[in-house]
Formats: C-alpha cells, structure tokens, sequence
C-alpha cells in the first residue's frame, strides 16, 4: 500500500513579502561599492584597475556560487541551503564593514558574492508553494526588488559614508540582510527535496572556471599597459583560451556538471544568456563610468560631486530599476519574452549611445542612467520569468542561475572594461581620465547593445496570458 504524497504548504503573502525585504537588502549590500568607488580610490589609494577590481570581485564569487547553489537548491530544497548562503554573506558584510585595507575588503566582497546564489534558490521556494501564474507574479517580485535594492544602496551608499565612515555603510545594509533572513527562516516553507543522485561536486570544473575568471580579470587589468609588456599579455591570452578548453571538456564529461552545456545548448536559454550577457555589460559600464564622471572634475567636463551628490543624481535610476522588475513579469506575461527585451535593448541602447554625445549636463547623466536602469531590469527579469516557468520545476534552480551567471559574467566584463578605458586614459603624472576616455565607453557599450538586437529578432516570442 502507497501513501499519497502531501501537498506542499502554501506560502502566505507575508512569506513572499519577506522574500522581497531579504533582495532588497542583499542588492542594497550588492550595490554600495559603485557610488563610493572614487571615496574609496582615494581613501585606499588605489588605481582605476584596482577600483574596477573591487567593483567586480563579489561578481566572480557569485559566478561561482550560483550554478552550485541552484543545483544544491533542486536536490535539497531551496529554503535550507538559501539560509546558509545568507549566512555567508552576513559574514561577509561584517568583514567589509570592518576592512581596515583593501585585502580585508576584497575578502569580504568575495563572501557577499554568495548572494547572487540567493536568487535561484528564492525561484525554487515559490514555484514549489505558489501556482503557476502566481510563481510568475511572485518571481518578478523578488528580481524586482532585488534590483530595485541595488539603486537604494547607490542612493544611500553616499550620505551613509560622508555622514558616518565607509564602514557604515556595509554595516547597515548587513543588519538588514541578517534581520529579514532571520524572518524569512521563520515565515517561509520547507521545500521538500528533489531529485536525488549520488554524484558529488565538480571540483575540477569550479577549479577551472576560478582560473577562466582570474585570468579574464587580469587580462583587462593589463590591457592599458598590453603595448609595454606585449609577451605577458599574450601569455595571459594563451592561458584564458587553455582553460575555457579545459573547462569545456571537463564539463562535458562530468556526471553532475557545474554548468549544464547540454541545458545550455537549448535555443531558449543561450539566446537568453546573451542577451543577458551584453545587456548587463551595458549595465556595469554605466554603472562604473557615470560615478566617476560625476567625481572627476576636468577641463570643460565632470562635475567634481562628493559621495552624496552623486546618490542623489543616481535616485531616478533607482525608481526606475525598482519598478522595472514588477513591470518586466508582467510585460513577459502579457506580451511574451521578445518584445520586453527587445524594448529593453532599445533602451539601453538609446541611452548609452545618447551618453556618448551629451553628457554635460547634470539632467542628462540622470535621464541616461535611469533608462540603463530600467531596461536592465526589464530584461533580466523578462529573462529569468521566462526560463522559469518554461523548465521542469526540478530544473528551475540550475536553468535560472545560468542566467543569473551570465547577468554576473556580463557585469564583471562591463566593469572591468570601464577601468581599464580610464586606466588607459589617464595620462602619466595625471589622476584625471580624457573625456574621450568616457565617451568612447558609452559609445562601446551602446553599440554592443544595438547588435545584441541581432540575437534577440531570433527568439521565440514567448507564452503570452
């Protein structure tokens, strides 16, 4: 005689709420290295690479973290390994808060980047509790908040650390992060477990995806100065290119991969990926590029604003990206996944290549990094809501964390791009980058953008409802 399954637990608005306040403060704690850069250069003396370095460093932890914890996530439920995540990262936030250089700091944003795992693992929870068109709604949510925590760090990020010190401003967003993880353990269901194996963990495939990473990192901190050392540059060409072999291979071979090539394969998920992938690249050279033209104070351009004037240009951004997440659920939902990314890289498009000819005015750095903000949001939540819900639910941890990866992937690239054009144009003797130096940044990144729409022409529109 069999005994029925009982049907899971259904989560209450409260939970979901909660879920919401916990990615409002993991993308507050994300964000507030991006506002404070230049504070930071100067009160640690470092270089733009450096600065680029810190600005991406929990990015690579994330990188890594996510394809695990989805995958961990769809075999012992969702609820149990995002708890310990968060525990991480609320270490990681105290040691940040504490960092009396730049070492201790790197380390602590290397702990928080367990929280781009978090993500996948709330996806997980809700469609387990929630309906289908309710696990839509709830999905969009969370990513929305998320992202809409992110601009609330930028924004207070700077007034936090003028007011007080550095390290308060990672403290605050931490007491937070450990606040509502506390009551998401309380109010959120146990998700059983899934699907069961025995195969273990792919060491090789992290090791060699750690080498990917820090190679790719040193490959852009060494760009500026590739004509002085051209053999070492080759040299750190050669060894990327060994590892991305290696790294495929083994994850061919691999009975329980890091990253699932075959999943990958599928049309809907690596169109999806690089869509993310240039529409976030996007993202993070605005990111990086607008705080530090708003501190540079050049001839005839920059603004030469402190930490707290340049959060304060940033708040339409910050209302944007919050609303473009809800709007991205929803615009999936009703018009399907194409025509909100394709909105959404017109925007990105229109505004980076708008940044590249005006941006002298303080109004138009504004208008420009709100419309790079909202579509951000629109197609990363577009994007996820679709994968989401277009998988086996067994398969919604590691199906939404490779795009959650290439989100990550996409930001580290932008940022480390925008330093090295600043490294690269900033004479010798001089702390002050060109203007060209910005404009052919923006410039960049808004043509990747407009051929990003070569990919997206390409998709299938979508489930509409």
């Amino acid at each position: 005689m069999t005994t029925a399954l009982a049907p899971p637990v259904r989560m209450g608005k409260a939970a979901v709420a909660a879920l919401g306040m916990l990615a409002i403060s993991t993308g507050a704690l994300e964000s507030v290295v991006a506002p404070t850069l230049p504070l930071l250069q100067r009160e640690l003396d470092m270089s733009p690479a450096e600065g680029a370095l810190l600005n991406i460093v929990l990015a690579i932890t994330g990188t890594l973290v996510t394809p695990f914890a989805g995958k961990l996530g769809d075999r012992y439920g969702g609820k149990r390994v995002m708890i310990r995540l968060m525990a991480v990262v609320s270490a990681g936030g105290l040691v940040s808060a504490l960092a009396p250089n730049l070492p201790v700091l790197l380390l602590g944003q290397i702990l928080q980047g367990a929280m781009v795992g978090a993500l996948p693992l709330s996806f997980i929870v809700v469609r387990k509790h929630l309906t289908a068109g309710e696990s839509k709604a709830a999905i969009g949510l969370v990513s929305g908040m998320f992202v809409g925590g992110s601009m609330v760090g930028l924004l207070s990020a700077g007034p936090v650390a003028e007011a007080f010190s550095r390290h308060w401003m990672f403290a605050v967003p931490t007491f937070a992060v450990i606040g509502f993880t506390l009551l998401v353990n309380r109010l959120l269901p146990s998700d059983p477990p899934g699907r069961s194996d025995n195969a273990g963990i792919d060491w090789p495939g992290l090791l060699l995806l750690s080498g990917i990473l820090v190679t790719l990192m040193l490959v852009f901190a060494l760009a500026p100065e590739a004509g002085s050392q051209p053999l070492v540059f080759v040299a750190l060409i050669v060894v990327l290119a060994a590892f991305v072999a290696g790294w495929t291979a083994v994850e061919r071979r691999a009975a329980a991969p890091m990253v699932d090539l075959r999943m990958l394969a599928r049309p809907v998920i690596w169109k999806s990926c690089v869509v993310t992938f240039v529409i976030c690249l996007g993202t993070a050279m605005g990111v990086y590029l607008v705080p530090q033209l708003l501190d540079v104070s050049g001839d005839g351009y920059g603004f030469g604003f402190g930490a707290t004037e340049i959060g304060f240009v940033l708040l339409p951004g910050a209302v944007a990206a919050t609303l473009a997440g809800p709007m991205g659920g929803i615009g999936e939902r009703r018009f399907g996944s194409r025509a909100v990314v394709t909105a959404a890289a017109v925007l990105m498009a229109a505004a980076l290549l708008a940044l590249s000819v005006a941006h002298s005015e303080v109004w138009q750095i504004a208008v420009g990094k709100a419309l790079i903000a909202l579509a951000n949001g629109l197609c990363v939540t577009a994007m996820v809501t679709s994968i989401a819900s277009s998988v086996d639910e067994g398969d919604t941890g590691i199906a939404t964390s490779l795009v959650l990866v290439t989100r990550v992937l996409g930001s580290a690239v932008g940022g480390m791009l925008g330093g090295a054009l600043l490294t690269a144009g900033t004479s010798s003797g001089s702390q002050i980058p060109a203007e060209s130096t910005f404009t052919s940044g923006f410039l960049i990144a808004g043509v990747v953008a407009v051929l990003s729409l070569l990919v997206v022409r390409t998709m299938s529109k979508g489930v509409k409802e």
